[in-house]
């Protein structure tokens, strides 16, 4: 079944967000936001879509503002998380009562961290979390995952943005042999997410 396609508007423009509704009912819904120069449709997240729509998981891929408009430079992180909050709510009104898993890659990780208490969402799933910028291991934004919710981590070894730190509900799954751009493995990747998924009832 391909995915529904829809434009949301935000405080920061129109947005577009492609859903695959579970194809029984829902154990969660799960939306994820794309990396700062990329879209929805990089590897990890289609492989992730895949295994997770599987699962009896309802996912959805935002695409930002910026990005619609055919801007590559991202908006500033408080726009981002302005218009992703609009699209989380929105999508929440049209999914009551199934639990909200948010998450995203590199950039989009970033923004599911910084607002995932303010749209309520039960856990997190952080892929190519960007600790840093490539050879400034001083400018960490370790503490972006201190979220108090279940996180799960999935970075690759050779990610030169670096690999967070574990702490108090937040799972790290190193890659091997992968990049930033978790190229390498993108089935197995996926597994892990679902499998935690699974663990917490989000997914069956």
């Amino acid at each position: 079944m391909p995915d529904v396609s829809r434009e949301i508007a935000t405080p920061r423009g129109t947005a577009i967000v492609e859903m695959a509704p579970a194809p029984k009912r829902a154990a969660s819904v799960l939306v994820l936001g794309h990396g700062a120069g990329g879209g929805v449709n990089a590897p990890d997240l289609v492989a992730l879509r895949d295994a997770a729509h599987a699962a009896q998981v309802t996912v959805v891929r935002v695409t930002q503002p910026y990005r619609v408009a055919g801007r590559r430079a991202p908006a500033p992180a408080g726009h981002l998380d302005e218009a992703w909050t609009a699209v989380v709510r929105e999508l929440l009104a049209v999914t009551p009562g199934v639990p909200l898993v948010v998450g995203g890659r590199s950039s989009g990780a970033r923004v599911a961290c910084r607002t995932a208490g303010a749209v309520g969402a039960a856990g997190i799933v952080a892929l190519a979390f960007p600790l840093h910028p490539p050879g400034k291991p001083e400018r960490s934004r370790q503490e972006e995952l201190d979220t108090g919710l279940p996180t799960l981590v999935l970075n690759g070894d050779r990610d030169p943005f670096g690999i967070p730190a574990g702490g108090p509900g937040v799972r790290i799954e190193v890659r091997p042999g992968a990049g930033h751009d978790l190229r390498r493995d993108t089935a197995g990747t996926a597994k892990l997410a679902v499998d935690w998924l699974r663990e917490h009832g989000w997914a069956r």
